[in-house]
């Protein structure tokens, strides 16, 4: 059973930092793209950042130099550093097979106060 579980998020004021982690199963972790996407309420699903096998890595304008993708095949996770956030910042945060929206974790949420 294909599985992606998150952890990490919380309750943190603008200008902090959060690390959410994201751990696969049931797949071979190292040969899958994954992604980190967010959504808030009221608002549209956003891309933020995307790290394929190769490891090369692209994110969301409104992220870009303050957040980063990593992986960690060895264990089977994808992580999302988060740095100077935002209010705005604010979403459910959920990891996802990149070819495929249907595999994809419950999320974590992320709370940013200003």
């Amino acid at each position: 059973q294909v599985q992606l579980v998150e952890s990490g998020g919380g309750l943190v004021q603008a200008g902090g930092s959060l690390r959410l982690s994201c751990t696969g199963s049931g797949f071979i972790f190292r040969l899958v793209d994954l992604a980190w996407y967010r959504q808030a309420p009221g608002k549209q699903r956003e891309l933020v950042a995307n790290i394929p096998v190769d490891g090369y890595t692209d994110y969301a304008d409104s992220v870009k130099g303050r957040f980063t993708i990593s992986r960690d095949n060895a264990k089977n996770t994808v992580y999302l550093q988060m740095n100077t956030l935002k209010p705005e910042d604010t979403a459910n945060y959920y990891c996802r097979f990149s070819g495929n929206p249907q595999i994809r974790g419950q999320g974590t949420q992320v709370t940013i106060s200003s």
